[in-house]
């Protein structure tokens, strides 16, 4: 008997918090799976603004936004997500009524699993109703609340589509913040946040430039790297600690301070860590790995490219080269993801966030149609 194929939508708002990523999925949560259109909805800078204001520390308890300002952006967050769905389903030619499941990863703006505390704000029963598709939303909660980092949470995915692929390698996402999934030959998987990615260079690019990112690292690519801070911002303590482990996009901003530098030697600097803190994380799994696969939005920056592959001596690839679409790669995640909660799987295991036993998170929402 066959197994039942899902029809499905992944919903991803990252760390770097510029828009909302829409991608269309059938797979049968295991380890068929088929990539359909994707979609960028790109956030006014008004609204990212307001919504990277909202983001609390981590370090600081009492620095969570207050309840007011956190519903509202809450729920503008929502309409987003479902401006997205219905623009994808235009664009394919799709009825809802044809999709099964929406995986809503929403905003995460609070991650502290050391006090068992992760927040990803977004309304799944406000989604459900809006669209008339069943969502499953909360991903993290249940991996954290077990004793989890509740991130990196799209390994299983990473492991699905790469079953074929030379091992070791390992799969790195460049958002705000970098996570690599690490596959071995005998099927092993291990996964870690393992440093910043984008989120520094995207801030002091709109703090000395008033620019969003650094286009094909062009202004890196002019400035000199200040390696003393380089080795004191190595130095932090996190990248002693073992795999899994997680961040949360914050988590160097005071470290990382390049006030003091000329603007093209602050966004040099910043990127050589973004490439070194990833070569690094080699150390943390049983082998080299052979191949280093980029996806996120940081493969496009052609300059942070150059200098991965001159921090490792492996292979450095755009996971473009494989077939596979970088920019819709972590959305599609959160298709295969629902998936998965529907048919109780799990979406974390002990080698990927460190939760005692594999985990099967996320809260279903029904739609009323």
């Amino acid at each position: 008997m066959s197994a039942q194929i899902f029809r499905a939508i992944g919903l991803m708002s990252g760390t770097s918090g510029d828009g909302v990523d829409a991608a269309y999925i059938e797979t049968d949560g295991h380890g068929f799976v088929q990539a359909g259109e994707a979609i960028t909805l790109p956030y006014t800078t008004d609204f990212r603004r307001r919504l990277m204001a909202v983001m609390g520390n981590p370090d600081d308890a009492s620095d969570v936004p207050d309840h007011a300002a956190l519903s509202e952006i809450e729920q503008e967050l929502t309409d987003l997500h479902t401006q997205a769905v219905d623009i994808l389903l235009t664009q394919m030619g799709k009825r809802a009524d044809e999709i099964d499941i929406i995986g809503f990863h929403g905003q995460t703006i609070f991650h502290d699993p050391a006090n068992r505390k992760t927040l990803q704000i977004g309304d799944g029963a406000r989604l459900a109703a809006a669209t008339g598709i069943d969502v499953v939303n909360d991903f993290r909660s249940a991996d954290v609340s077990a004793g989890g980092q509740g991130a990196p949470i799209a390994s299983l995915y990473h492991a699905a589509i790469a079953s074929a692929w030379e091992k070791p390698c390992a799969i790195v996402n460049i958002g705000g913040v970098a996570n690599v999934t690490y596959l071995g030959p005998d099927d092993e998987i291990y996964a870690c946040d393992i440093g910043t990615g984008s989120a520094l260079i995207d801030d002091a690019m709109q703090e000395f430039f008033g620019l969003p990112h650094d286009m094909d690292g062009g202004i890196a690519a002019t400035g000199n790297v200040n390696e003393a801070l380089l080795k004191t911002w190595l130095a932090d303590e996190f990248f002693a600690l073992p795999a899994p482990k997680s961040l949360d996009r914050n988590h160097f901003k005071t470290l990382c301070d390049v006030s003091n530098l000329m603007p093209d030697d602050a966004i040099a600097t910043l990127t050589e860590f973004t490439a070194r803190a990833i070569a690094k994380s080699a150390e943390l799994f049983p082998a080299v790995p052979r191949t280093w696969y980029i996806t996120g939005g940081g493969r496009k920056n052609k300059y942070l490219m150059t200098r991965i592959a001159a921090a490792t001596p492996a292979t450095v690839k755009d996971i473009n080269d494989m077939g596979w679409d970088g920019d819709a790669l972590e959305s599609q995640a959160w298709g295969y993801l629902p998936v998965r909660h529907v048919l109780n799987l799990p979406l974390s295991l002990p080698s990927t966030t460190g939760v005692p036993v594999p985990t099967c998170g996320g809260v279903f929402h029904k739609n009323n149609l």
